[in-house]
């Protein structure tokens, strides 16, 4: 007696065949990373971790690749095609260097408040500067301190992940490569650099 599962019927693939569709259209439709729940809350239940894999196999070659950053899923141009949307693409507003260093406060720091970002940068953030991170939905606030005052806390929002093309936090460039890539000044400062600023510090907890 064979104990090999019996083959998949016709109408079986059918179903799954319609619900990878129903997944691809939600992730063309959508206009921002959708999580898992978000997927099963439009195109309903089925086996969605291989509706994915499906689709990003088949996305992988081809000019759109469907992608995964910070457990939320979407569809952007394949890196080696970026170059021919450079003429159609609207070119986003540039940020100041001190809403970058901010940005960087708070993505290797977060939570962190207007306090954290002034000790590490040695001067407070500039009038919007944290509305302008907000406004490009780079950051988010996260609730308040428990300490005196209790201050705002910001941290980074899934946007950011997209933006860089993270997966997740743990894949933020060591300052070593912030150095070669010529966005921290290696040159040291007289008491503290700004590299030194910039560190991860230890936690209290």
């Amino acid at each position: 007696m064979s104990t090999e599962p019996p083959a998949s019927t016709e109408s079986d693939d059918l179903a799954a065949f319609d619900y990878i569709r129903r997944v691809e259209a939600v992730l063309f439709a959508a206009a921002e990373p959708l999580t898992p729940a978000d997927l099963r809350a439009y195109a309903g239940e089925g086996d969605l971790g291989a509706a994915l894999d499906r689709l990003s196999a088949d996305y992988a070659s081809r000019g759109i690749n469907l992608v995964e950053r910070g457990g939320r899923w979407l569809l952007q141009t394949a890196p080696d095609c970026a170059s021919a949307l450079a003429r159609v693409q609207e070119v986003p507003r540039r940020l100041s260097q001190a809403a970058l260093e901010t940005l960087a406060i708070i993505a290797y720091h977060e939570p962190a408040t207007r306090g954290d970002i002034e000790e590490i940068r040695g001067t407070a953030p500039g009038r919007g500067t944290l509305d302008i991170l907000m406004e490009a939905e780079l950051i988010r606030p996260v609730g308040r301190r428990e300490t005196i005052g209790r201050p705002m806390q910001y941290a980074t929002t899934p946007a950011f992940l997209t933006h860089f093309g993270l997966n997740s936090r743990r894949d933020l460039p060591q300052l070593q490569e912030l150095k070669a890539a010529g966005l921290l000044d290696p040159a040291p400062a007289p008491a503290e650099t700004a590299a030194d600023r910039l560190a991860p510090r230890p936690s209290s907890h």
